[in-house]
């Protein structure tokens, strides 16, 4: 069992790291109005902070990811059983009740969030960070790591500061991730022929398209999340939720919430495909 536990944390590890150089790159296109496109943003942090600019505020979410990945998988497949009353097993024999697997999702998601939501705000005020390595001359960064940032922002904004946009991560997760778990057993199920063993290849394309489907809903209320993380970080500029919505429609119009769509899809299909993977085989590990 640990090692199919390594195996599954080495999974996640290995996504995380491809993934978070297209998620800085997404972050900032989000907060910052100073990028031209996707392109520009990326030139930019090159010339600027060299390759290991996208890579700011990693190190959390790796140390993380077995523990939020263990919550969310856990979460569902312990809702569905309350829900369904059978076992993964015995559901695979059966077409699958989207309403319990919509509702049990949506739960996972909330907790996710609930437990994700500090640590989330880390890597976002790290991720926006553009200041050059320190060197004699320049200027340091605010936060000089995660910890740092941890303390700095307790110090500065109180236990209240780890929670900015955590209702906005809440309210983009809970129905984005119901409809991933709902994506991911629907395409299973109907890439699976007579219920048998979904091979690798049906997990893959699952998860694949799973992960696109739930960031496309995801996508308006991330820019939102992003954008309130990192507000008090100078001066408060929105008074909540509803105004931060309200202000950047007016300010940049309705395609402000669709930033970094094109950079969430190019990462959810490997990232997500590589979790179901992973999840699957350490199901039937445990079986």
């Amino acid at each position: 069992m640990h090692l199919v536990l390594h195996e599954e944390e080495g999974a996640g590890a290995a996504g995380l790291i491809l993934g978070h150089p297209l998620d800085t790159v997404k972050v900032r296109l989000q907060t910052q109005n100073v990028y031209r496109g996707i392109v520009d943003c990326v030139i930019k942090t090159y010339q600027r902070e060299s390759v290991l600019g996208f890579f700011k505020g990693m190190s959390f979410p790796i140390c993380s990811v077995a523990v939020v990945n263990s919550v969310l998988f856990g979460t569902y497949s312990n809702s569905l059983l309350l829900l369904s009353s059978t076992s993964h097993q015995d559901r695979k024999a059966q077409p699958p009740n989207y309403g319990h697997i919509f509702v049990a999702g949506s739960i996972a998601g909330f907790v996710q969030a609930y437990c994700l939501a500090p640590f989330d705000l880390i890597k976002v005020r790290l991720q926006n960070q553009t200041e050059p390595r320190a060197r004699p001359g320049v200027a340091p960064s605010h936060y000089r790591g995660p910890l740092h940032c941890a303390r700095t922002i307790l110090r500065e904004e109180g236990p209240r500061g780890l929670f900015r946009g955590a209702w906005a991560l809440v309210l983009r997760d809970t129905p984005s991730l119901g409809l991933y778990f709902l994506t991911y057993e629907g395409l299973s199920w109907w890439l699976t022929s007579d219920g048998k063993e979904r091979g690798s290849a049906t997990m893959l394309v699952a998860g694949g398209f799973a992960g696109i489907i739930s960031w496309v809903v995801a996508t308006p209320l991330d820019v939102v999340k992003a954008r309130m993380q990192m507000d008090g970080l100078k001066q408060q500029e929105y008074r909540g939720l509803l105004d931060c919505m309200v202000s950047s429609a007016r300010q940049e119009g309705p395609g402000v919430f669709f930033r970094g769509l094109t950079l969430n899809s190019a990462r959810a299909f490997p990232v997500n495909a590589v979790t179901f993977f992973s999840y699957e085989h350490l199901l039937r590990f445990l079986s």
